[in-house]
């Protein structure tokens, strides 16, 4: 496996930075659309969301509401760090095929 040049982890790096998602957006959404749980779908979890909307009805979906208010941070290192590691994945298969291509 190829390993990335410094100029490529930087270049990763500015692309995650320029992918994330806001955090002050996050909570924004997380105050004001929290009875359609925005902020789970703009950091991508629709799935959740969905799960959260289905159990208000039941009271467990406002407790669950506020431990969000503590797991927005996470969700948004955890979608940085997913794009991280798609581009870097991304950029080892690229120079692999270009070394088989050249051997």
């Amino acid at each position: 496996m190829a390993e990335l040049t410094t100029g490529e982890l930087m270049l990763i790096e500015q692309r995650v930075t320029n992918a994330s998602k806001s955090a002050g957006v996050a909570y924004l959404l997380w105050i004001f659309t929290w009875p359609v749980s925005g902020h789970r779908f703009y950091l991508g979890r629709p799935g959740t969301a969905i799960l959260q909307i289905l159990s208000y009805f039941v009271l467990i979906g406002f407790v669950w509401l506020l431990i969000d208010g503590f797991l927005i941070s996470g969700m948004i290192r955890d979608g940085q760090n997913r794009e991280r590691t798609r581009l870097m994945d991304y950029l080892r298969a690229e120079k692999d095929e270009k070394a088989v291509a050249a051997a």
